[in-house]
């Protein structure tokens, strides 16, 4: 028990550990806890707005044929932090790796919940701490919690990506329920965690990739290099599946940025994609992301023979937008050939993605891609995130200085994308002035209909007035509208018209009129008119016009 309490308190500087809450709803409010750490420091938010307003002031025309690189960042009011901002990599990992190195310290020892030192540090995120445990032997799947939490489970609840993936990376099973039958997934899902619960779903074991890097059956050469393993792994379990976002990883990668290593890697995949649906627990979703890879690997590999500019025209090709409205239409092409080209045509998920892909016209929503998105990371309509226009890539926090319609993750991806942003940037100004005025007109209409409400809130004697005096001609129009209605009724059963004095001025025809019409509906309730042999109401006489 000292043990745990050394390492615990090395992990929280000196403040006693606190065991995280352990059912699901209080698991929420114990999560909720840690947003209200600060994200950003003061200090980097003034250096940030100071940059905006030297950026600003040096902006060029978006006419400029000069390359414009001015980025101003996003307000920062609903979204979502940057989750890395939450990884704590404080704590005194130093004495805690003294104590780790002593005999008398077991890694793995438990505190009264049944939690491990490691287990803690993941729910606490912080990342050296998470590394210098499993570095000492950790166990990464100890199942010894009171409600059978799993340090992966914690890893998700915290938020923080990169102790997930290091999780992961460990050998964490993914599949173990707790208490209350949850998965890690399920329960970082819970609790709002979607960057976590993709990691998650799209982990590929580097054991299974590592099979292909050693000669199988009759086989001489490895079907893939161990040099490529590695490059080739982190492509894989990317949870951006942007076209331009995979050329780029493997533009950035010398080793892979070849012919000869994209055909290997291409193979590769195709054979993952076969195994997946083939075996028992066919599994559809990693077989059509290995589909998609190997496809976009392809048009690499075409590029490189056939193209001087090579993946530099490739991302072009995938970033230029129509003349109208800058809508990437190769793009969306590209990812729908990759779509129809999977072999198993009889896998339920690509008929879920033909029907919902089909029928939308290019240019409109939904998009290939983001239909393609959705069924494989499952990830659903972040509406408090935002995305890079030219990668993809969630959390983009730039936009463009000039039109603020267009969104970057940095000033690289602006440069990349500037070449067709440029010839819609001025029209994308004008819109987004537009939608300010129309807000700003919407905002001042709402404000006078709100200070109607209270006014008439404060005074409601004025508004009873308006309601118990109405309009002084309304009796004397409904007496006009039966006289009228009486008149049509004498013409059609022929009756002679009786003979009416002439008024010497319009207030007294107004009053003989109004009187005649009184002594006829008189007459009218006290019998019914009998035509064609049968009692007609006289409300059921139509209107033929006026008299």
């Amino acid at each position: 028990m000292s043990s745990l309490w050394l390492l615990s308190r090395a992990m929280s500087r000196g403040d006693p550990t606190t065991t995280p809450p352990l059912s699901v709803d209080t698991c929420k409010e114990g999560v909720s806890c840690n947003t209200e750490e600060d994200f950003v420091d003061e200090e980097e938010e003034e250096e940030e707005k100071e940059n905006a307003q030297q950026a600003s002031s040096e902006s060029i025309l978006p006419g400029s044929q000069d390359l414009f690189i001015t980025l101003e960042p996003i307000p920062s009011q609903g979204r979502i932090p940057n989750p890395k901002g939450r990884e704590g990599t404080s704590g005194n990992t130093e004495e805690a790796g003294r104590l780790l190195g002593s005999k008398n310290v077991r890694v793995n020892c438990l505190d009264e919940h049944g939690m491990t030192p490691l287990m803690h540090a993941a729910y606490k995120g912080k990342v050296d701490m998470c590394r210098l445990l499993l570095r000492h032997g950790a166990d990464v799947n100890c199942n010894e919690h009171e409600h059978g939490y799993t340090a992966l489970m914690f890893a998700g609840l915290s938020g923080s990506k990169e102790i997930t993936w290091m999780m992961l990376e460990a050998g964490a099973e993914t599949d173990v329920v707790n208490s209350v039958g949850r998965t890690a997934a399920q329960m970082a899902a819970f609790v709002g965690q979607h960057d976590c619960v993709t990691i998650i779903n799209n982990f590929f074991p580097r054991e299974r990739l590592d099979y292909y890097t050693k000669p199988q059956g009759l086989d001489k050469e490895p079907k893939l290099p161990v040099k490529f393993a590695g490059p080739l792994h982190k492509i894989i379990t990317t949870t951006n599946l942007h076209p331009v976002k995979i050329v780029l990883l493997v533009k950035e990668n010398p080793l892979l940025a070849e012919v000869e290593a994209l055909l290997k890697c291409y193979r590769v995949l195709d054979l993952i994609c076969e195994k997946c649906m083939k075996q028992r627990d066919m599994n559809e979703v990693l077989a059509i992301k290995m589909h998609y890879i190997s496809c976009i690997f392809q048009k690499c590999i075409n590029f490189l023979k056939e193209r001087e500019d090579k993946l530099d025209g490739l991302i072009k090709s995938l970033l230029k937008g129509r003349d109208t409205d800058g809508f990437p239409v190769y793009q969306e092409k590209l990812i729908r050939e990759c779509i129809r080209k999977f072999p198993y045509c009889e896998a339920t998920l690509l008929q879920q993605l033909v029907r919902s892909i089909a029928p939308v016209e290019i240019g409109s929503d939904p998009t290939a891609f983001s239909v393609l998105t959705q069924a494989i990371t499952g990830q659903v309509g972040f509406v408090d995130a935002e995305f890079c226009t030219t990668c993809g890539e969630r959390g983009a926090d730039k936009r463009c200085s000039v039109c603020k319609m267009v969104i970057y993750c940095d000033q690289n991806c602006q440069k990349i994308h500037w070449f067709t942003h440029k010839k819609v940037c001025k029209t994308l100004k004008e819109v987004h002035e537009k939608q300010e005025l129309e807000a700003a007109k919407e905002k001042r209409r709402q404000e006078k209909k709100q200070e109607r409400d209270e006014a008439q809130a404060a005074d409601p004697s004025s508004t009873n007035e308006e309601q118990s005096d109405p309009h002084p001609g309304a009796t004397k129009e409904v007496d006009l509208n039966h006289a009228v209605d009486r008149t049509e009724e004498r013409v059609l059963n022929n009756e002679p018209a009786a003979p009416q004095p002439r008024p010497d001025n319009q207030s007294e025809s107004e009053t003989s009129l109004a009187d005649i019409a009184v002594q006829k509906v008189q007459e009218a309730e006290e019998g019914s008119i009998e035509s064609t042999g049968e009692t007609v109401s006289l409300l059921s006489v139509p209107i033929l016009g006026g008299t």
